[in-house]
């Protein structure tokens, strides 16, 4: 009988953590539909009679933000700088793992070191540097991506690979297997699930990252965060419907993404969190 109680509390206490998260989600969805004076006197309730505008937000947030241009430069600049991620950091960790010295100890103790460094302390040397070296493109910034990305991506990958008995790699050598060879057919299939999980946390950190964007490569290719703040008009006024629906359109990837691959993240946390 205790049991049953303890689950049931247990499940009532999810539900409301649950409803937590998802409320703020639906607040925006709800005002996405409605009038923007209306937003303001009641954003709480469900769109009715005159408050209810239907996709007149979204056509006019799309046209006064070019939703389609930095759509595609969002995308863009997630889906490549993933890539660069998970390529480069996966054969980093599996090279700090399998090759012992004091080079590769001092390498992971500096990418790990880099994920307690707080952005705000580098942004601004950060940025005139990604200035002089001609980094502030959508090509640039994709190389400093991967390196605040690399902290927590190689921290991920090395702890999965400890996990991966020395034996089979060593099957593919006598088998005739180059390094590059074993880690590409041999290694990187293993890691599945910590690559899925290490590309779903930095995407959703990518896709709606403002600062960096807005540092180095500013308004000249606008990524989503950067286009829904043009939205802001003079003297402090807002187009708050318009904003709603940006903001739903610019967080439906992120959820698509996440929903489509969400049973590798627990698997891929608990897989890296492995200490060797």
């Amino acid at each position: 009988m205790g049991r049953k109680i303890i689950n049931a509390v247990c499940f009532i206490f999810l539900i409301v953590f649950a409803a937590a998260f998802i409320f703020p989600v639906a607040v925006v969805l709800i005002n996405s539909f409605k009038a923007k004076f209306s937003i303001s006197a009641s954003p709480f309730t469900l769109p009715v009679g005159d408050e209810f505008v239907g996709l007149a937000n979204y056509t006019e947030g799309i046209k006064s933000t070019g939703f389609p241009s930095a759509f595609g430069w969002s995308l863009f600049i997630t889906v490549f700088s993933i890539a660069a991620i998970l390529i480069f950091t996966s054969m980093c960790a599996w090279y700090i793992v399998r090759v012992k010295n004091v080079f590769t100890s001092l390498l992971y103790y500096s990418l790990v070191f880099s994920m307690i460094v707080p952005f705000q302390m580098v942004m601004f040397t950060m940025s005139k540097t990604a200035n002089v070296l001609r980094l502030d493109n959508p090509l640039g910034i994709i190389l400093i991506y991967l390196g605040f990305g690399a902290g927590l991506s190689v921290f991920m990958f090395t702890g999965f690979i400890k996990t991966v008995p020395l034996g089979i790699e060593e099957a593919a050598t006598i088998d005739g297997c180059s390094p590059f060879q074993t880690f590409w057919r041999v290694v990187f299939p293993i890691l599945t699930p910590t690559a899925i999980t290490v590309a779903i946390l930095n995407s959703m950190w990518i896709w709606n990252d403002y600062l960096l964007p807005y540092l180095v490569i500013g308004g000249d290719y606008k990524t989503i965060p950067i286009a829904i703040q043009y939205l802001k008009g003079g003297y402090g006024s807002i187009d708050m419907g318009a904003m709603m629906a940006m903001l739903v359109l610019s967080i439906i990837p992120v959820i698509v993404f996440y929903l489509s691959s969400q049973k590798y993240i627990i698997k891929g946390v608990a897989a890296g969190a492995v200490k060797g």
